[in-house]
């Protein structure tokens, strides 16, 4: 099964269907495509996928295409390995696990015979595949539209999170990882499955996609003096070295706050805190190059 969205890729996924369509009959395959028009279509496309007897789900969208795919695929008695062709804005699940963000590589990737088992995570009863975001920022980038990403790319996220830096208030977060506690004023929390968050490809360098943990970490001032420091130790990979970030691994992540805060999981707008992060270890099988499997 081909889950698209037509409005990814500047609007280009339909135009990769039929060579997907190509590449997936020449190893035998017999191909249902289903396009997305409304929110949960994904999901429940990849879970009739489940139930049906698929082999394989592929995914062509970005970050919240595949997010409502793998919503729909896990939890099920038989899972189709899944396929992803990369045509969001930023990709951040696709860098991790080492596929080409060119759209046609990625669909020549299809044809490999090699797979990789990946963590999936748990908040409260949803799954996320690569990052949850509490704060005014968070809350900012899942104000962008799909018109604006089409548009401006990349671009949409920095113009909606600079107006949240000049008015940045800290929120009081209780957070509880593996049995200790940390309490305080953060305007920013990210927890991330992957090295990848935002198209920033180090993050956290030593993070992989099936550690088994969650990489968390609680920014504590984001001025524009600060965030300039912390733009540089995100590029040479030791943020969490940042005098002004709080850095962490865990299994197990709850997070409250002070005040009402709604949440940012992978790109779009998610429920309010509190909220409680688990990770279900090497959940499903994607699809990768050769040579790229574990």
């Amino acid at each position: 099964m081909i889950i698209v969205n037509p409005t990814s890729g500047k609007e280009e996924g339909t135009g990769y269907v039929r060579m997907a369509q190509e590449i997936l009959e020449g190893q035998g395959y017999v191909i249902t495509v289903k396009e997305t028009q409304q929110e949960g279509d994904a999901a429940r496309f990849s879970t009739a996928a489940c139930e049906e007897g698929y082999g394989m789900v592929v995914s062509i969208g970005g970050d919240g295409t595949l997010h409502e795919v793998i919503n729909g695929l896990t939890g099920r008695q038989q899972c189709p390995k899944l396929g992803i062709i990369p045509l969001g804005t930023v990709n951040d699940f696709a860098r991790a696990i080492g596929l080409s963000l060119i759209p046609e590589e990625a669909i020549r990737t299809l044809a490999s015979p090699a797979t990789r088992s990946v963590d999936v995570g748990q908040m409260n009863e949803r799954l996320f595949i690569n990052v949850v975001a509490a704060g005014a920022l968070a809350e900012s980038v899942s104000s962008v539209t799909s018109e604006d990403k089409s548009k401006f790319g990349s671009l949409a996220y920095f113009k909606e999170g600079l107006k949240e830096l000049t008015g940045n208030t800290p929120n009081h977060l209780l957070i509880n990882h593996d049995g200790e506690v940390w309490e305080g004023d953060s305007p920013l929390f990210i927890a991330a499955l992957t090295n990848s968050v935002g198209g920033f490809e180090r993050l956290a360098p030593g993070a992989a996609v099936d550690d088994g943990l969650i990489h968390c970490f609680i920014i504590k001032d984001l001025t524009i003096l600060s965030t300039l420091t912390a733009s540089i130790s995100l590029l040479l990979g030791n943020l969490k070295d940042h005098k002004g970030v709080e850095y962490f691994a865990a299994r197990s992540v709850t997070v409250q706050s002070a005040a009402p805060m709604r949440i940012n999981v992978d790109g779009e707008e998610g429920p309010a805190l509190p909220v409680r992060l688990s990770v279900l270890p090497r959940h499903v099988r994607v699809v990768v190059p050769e040579g790229e499997s574990r």
